[in-house]
């Protein structure tokens, strides 16, 4: 199997090459199509000019065509016998269609330049053919002959041509080089995070990646190093709820078995019977009630959409909260203040009264005698504000955060009561944020808690 790091370097190995192809191709493409008809054009004028000033000077051929080479051409001179003679590098090749020699002994320009043909990977500019010149007539001791010519690209161009080629070559070999290089520093990161994918596989979320970047593996790290952390406070909440769980079931158990065992003792008074009994009943209660929360919770945290979604007023329901708590306020001699109106949000009806059934069961307890619960509406264009108030002992500023974890006692020290069991928060911020809602709570200890819920309307 390649790795990433093997892929990269393929890839722009591949790219590169590619690339170098396209352009030479493409370059090729252009030379054909604009620069050959210039350069036959150059050609020409040049050769014209040969003849003109050789004709002007009535110099001996052999001797001035051989003093041209050193200007970078190469000739070409074939008489109307057919005798021919090279003056210069040879030619590679020296066939030609004698057509062609005739045309140019009666006068006519040969334009074998920009009539080479065009080969995709090959440069007419640099073919040292017979065929890939220019044909001019000249007049040698009154007899007519056809001059061919073209550049000596070799003389010209010998030490660009190498320049070139070497400049071509490093640039290549450096940029396979700095591919290695640069491949190696990007793929480095993604190797720590892999080894650090094994330990979070393994439970261990405690690392370290020392990955300092800004581009977007840097923010991959970033978001890694966030998810392992909240791995690890997820694990940590984990066990905390087992641990709860265990210690919340134990302790009933423990009670329900101890006055089990109680009960069998013969000398026992009718009285004693009656206490064990209620004690009993209690703890049985509260295990029920514990066992119907976690099974809410697990519910919950499936986010399972609800099939009863529905409109409702909150205002009927608050209603039918402080009547369902009447004996509670009642015996603590609580006053209810209700100041709610008829508002209509879409949710499920039983899952949002449960919310307001814990927060006001919860209002309730923690109010002391003689004490106050206010249950408000606010109606506010595309949200339900719902405030649950009471003048209770109120909370600490630093527990307020931990208030909806599951089983998180304000009082490390309080026992539960036989109606509490640290869930009912924990479920009421559940059951909102299905709603796409938020809670805030606003306490002051010895003065009350205001718990502010807001849904979306409709």
């Amino acid at each position: 199997m390649r790795t990433l790091y093997v892929r990269i370097i393929v890839t722009t190995m591949a790219i590169m090459i590619a690339s170098a192809i396209i352009a030479f191709v493409g370059t090729n493409i252009y030379y054909q199509h604009y620069l050959k008809p210039e350069n036959d054009q150059k050609v020409t004028h040049i050769a014209e000019n040969i003849v003109a000033i050789y004709e002007e000077n009535n110099q001996q051929i052999v001797p001035y065509l051989t003093a041209m080479t050193d200007l970078g051409y190469k000739f070409y001179l074939v008489n109307e016998n057919g005798t021919a003679q090279s003056f210069g590098d040879p030619f590679e090749s020296e066939e030609i269609d004698h057509a062609h020699i005739e045309a140019v002994l009666h006068g006519d320009i040969y334009h074998g330049i920009a009539n080479y043909p065009w080969r995709p990977f090959i440069t007419g500019f640099f073919d040292n053919e017979l065929s890939n010149t220019i044909g001019v007539p000249i007049a040698v001791e009154g007899v007519n002959h056809a001059l061919f010519i073209r550049p000596d690209s070799v003389q010209q161009f010998g030490e660009m041509r190498i320049f070139l080629a070497v400049m071509l070559v490093l640039t290549l070999l450096f940029s396979f080089l700095f591919v290695l290089i640069s491949s190696r520093i990007i793929v480095n990161p993604i190797k720590k995070l892999t080894e650090a994918t094994k330990k979070i596989a393994t439970g261990n979320y405690r690392m370290k990646l020392d990955v300092n970047r800004r581009d977007e593996i840097g923010k991959l790290a970033n978001d890694f190093r966030q998810m392992s952390d909240n791995l690890e406070r997820t694990e940590e909440k984990r066990q905390e709820f087992v641990s709860n769980v265990s210690h919340e079931i134990q302790s009933p158990l423990t009670s329900i078995q101890g006055f089990s065992q109680a009960l069998h003792e013969k000398d026992l008074s009718e009285e004693e019977n009656v206490r064990y009994l209620d004690i009993i009943e209690k703890e049985s209660k509260r295990l029920s009630v514990l066992s119907k929360q976690l099974l809410t919770l697990s519910f919950l945290d499936s986010e399972m959409e609800s099939n009863e979604m529905q409109p409702l007023d909150v205002a009927e329901q608050l209603k039918e909260v402080a009547s369902a708590t009447q004996w509670q306020w009642r015996e603590k001699e609580i006053a209810i203040e209700m100041n709610v109106a008829p508002t209509t949000v879409t949710g499920d009806q039983k899952l949002l009264q449960q919310v307001w059934m814990n927060i006001v069961t919860n209002a309730i307890r923690y109010t002391n005698s003689g004490g106050t619960v206010t249950l408000h509406t606010i109606d506010d264009k595309n949200v339900v504000h719902v405030i649950i108030g009471d003048t209770g002992i109120g909370i600490a500023e630093e527990d307020i955060p931990q208030l909806f974890d599951r089983f998180y006692k304000v009082d490390k020290a309080r026992t539960r009561t036989e109606n509490s069991t640290g869930l009912g928060l924990a479920i009421a911020k559940k059951i909102i944020d299905l709603h796409d809602g938020t809670i805030r709570i606003d306490s002051e200890i010895g003065k009350g808690s205001t718990f502010t819920v807001s849904l979306p309307k409709p």
